[in-house]
């Protein structure tokens, strides 16, 4: 069976009626449909040509913010495999362990990756095609690994005459690797009719045309950058990526760009209010505005909506294994405010075709207005986890009364009543036990962020100790604050054993690889100073 239409034909289609429109603005070039094309067909035929038949239908792409980058993803689509994205700003041994893991027999390396490629090949004994479309002379790299084949730019195949591979519904479209609780990463198997499935609703929902320029902040590790390509794609808009530097200077990035789609994590537009950069009318251009992959606060919200007078905002949530998204909440000024709980934006309804379940721990729907955790099926429902058959039963479930499979999100909902929009309220394993009591650490933050007026909060259970924590310590993002007056204001909503022993203050929180705050990173700071 082949799939009625895949996520590269969206690129097919825009490339057929607006060749020279601009598809990609990066590292200062604008790429016209027709030059990704040519390049992406360059891509394929070459990695056709050379084909291995010794692995699964899968080409690794070790790019980052470059025109090679985005050629490779869809030249790898065109030659009819998935795509497994490294990335070089990551530990060199990381993305060696996922090259490995995947199985691929071969990789495809921008300019400036290269400069790790000696480190990522190292200990690698499968024989790989590595394909350099920036790079003249392999004949060094070929010396050096001759367990490899090398091609360079002069050895790559003419895209002239190109016919795309029709996908498979079940087909691998990309596969991610995401943090695992064992620190292995668990790779997420996401089939084209997953991403189909995800285009085909949002596309129309945001009414996206060939005239959008639409932002593309996340890397392509991160599961939202699929978003950003292939949703632009489809209609003949243009993908904007800034460089290193424009990351760290949003506002200009979207003044510069001009941009009329927005999407990023919450944390650059907390960020952005701290620094002062959401003045009213900030940003006219922006029509769209969206944020995904973390809880979104609500005065971050108020201050980007006055920012961005024109814009529609909307929190879109998801796990990668729901692909990208899968449910959305649109902000009303007037309604939504009531709406939020602990401070936070809700996470809304399902997308088309998605159903949800709220279950208690052993998987049963609990009434409306209890808490419990987000289950999830539909379309978007991806493939499970690449050759971990346990993680995947156990994460991939059939509820009982049920006979289809649901995936366990690990995230705390409420839905107040029926016509009421879903609450995020925190992750279940961001509950603690403190001296016996269940505690949730998502109050403790909403309760420090109402005392305080900043945003970017972490409390944390510390110290930990077999039967759960000893106290709470929290984290605040500014420079400077009253904490004392804070701490007592909030030992006017808590309880005593959730007040935190101390209030420590960061000019900013670590990231994550994903641009979020970073829970483990702070942890390391109390086991290295508490």
């Amino acid at each position: 069976m082949t799939l009625e239409r895949s996520i590269q034909d969206g690129f097919l289609a825009s490339r057929a009626q607006f060749p020279d429109r601009p598809a990609l603005e990066v590292e200062g070039a604008v790429v016209s449909y027709a030059a990704l094309h040519d390049l992406a067909a360059r891509i394929a035929n070459t990695l056709r040509a050379h084909d291995v038949a010794n692995g699964p239908a899968l080409t690794a792409l070790f790019a980052y913010r470059s025109v090679t980058a985005f050629a490779g993803v869809l030249g790898i689509l065109l030659r009819g495999h998935g795509y497994v994205p490294l990335n070089r700003t990551f530990p060199v041994e990381r993305s060696r362990q996922m090259l490995q893991r995947s199985e691929c027999s071969a990789l495809v390396v921008d300019e400036i990756s290269t400069a790790q490629l000696d480190a990522l090949l190292k200990d690698v004994v499968r024989p790989l095609l590595v394909l350099l479309p920036e790079h003249q002379d392999v004949d060094p790299l070929a010396a050096r690994w001759p367990l490899h084949q090398f091609l360079g730019a002069k050895e790559m195949a003419s895209g002239e005459t190109f016919e795309p591979i029709p996908g498979a519904p079940d087909a691998i479209a990309y596969l991610l690797f995401t943090s695992g609780s064992t620190g292995s990463p668990k790779g997420v198997m996401v089939a084209q009719r997953n991403v189909r499935a995800y285009v085909d609703f949002v596309v129309p929902r945001y009414g996206i045309t060939e005239s959008d320029r639409c932002s593309q902040t996340f890397d392509l590790t991160f599961d939202l950058s699929a978003h950003d390509m292939f949703v632009a794609w489809e209609t003949g808009a243009c993908v904007c990526c800034p460089t290193q530097k424009q990351i760290f200077k949003p506002d200009r990035f979207i003044n510069d760009s001009g941009l009329t789609i927005w999407f990023s994590v919450p944390s650059t537009a907390v960020f952005m209010r701290r620094m002062g950069l959401l003045k009213p009318a900030a940003y006219p251009q922006l029509r769209l505005s969206l944020f995904c992959g973390e809880a979104l606060p609500m005065q971050t919200v108020i201050d980007w909506a006055a920012a961005a007078p024109n814009s529609v905002v909307e929190n879109i949530y998801g796990p990668t294994e729901l692909t990208i998204a899968c449910t959305a909440y649109r902000w009303d000024a007037e309604r939504s405010p009531a709406q939020c709980e602990q401070g936070v934006v809700p996470i809304g309804e399902p997308f088309e075709g998605m159903e949800v379940l709220i279950a208690d721990e052993n998987l049963r729907e609990v009434p409306v207005g209890h808490d419990g955790e987000l289950l999830m099926t539909g379309p978007q429902l991806t493939l499970g986890y690449w050759e971990d058959e346990e993680k995947t039963r156990r994460a991939f479930v059939v509820p009982p009364g049920e006979s289809r499979i649901f995936y366990r999100t690990g995230d705390r909902v409420r839905r107040t009543h029926d016509d009421a929009p879903i609450v995020y309220l925190g992750r279940m394993d961001n509950q603690v036990k403190i001296l016996g009591h269940r505690v949730e650490l998502g109050e403790i933050e909403a309760g420090i962020r109402e005392a305080s007026g900043v945003e970017g909060v972490v409390a944390l259970g510390w110290p930990m100790t077999s039967s759960g924590a000893d106290g709470v310590e929290a984290f605040v993002q500014t420079d400077a604050l009253d904490t004392k007056s804070v701490l007592d204001a909030v030992k006017t909503k808590l309880p005593p054993y959730m007040v935190p022993r101390s209030l420590r203050l960061l000019p900013r929180f670590p990231l994550n690889a994903n641009g979020k705050f970073d829970r483990r990173a702070l942890q390391q700071i109390l086991e290295t100073t508490v």
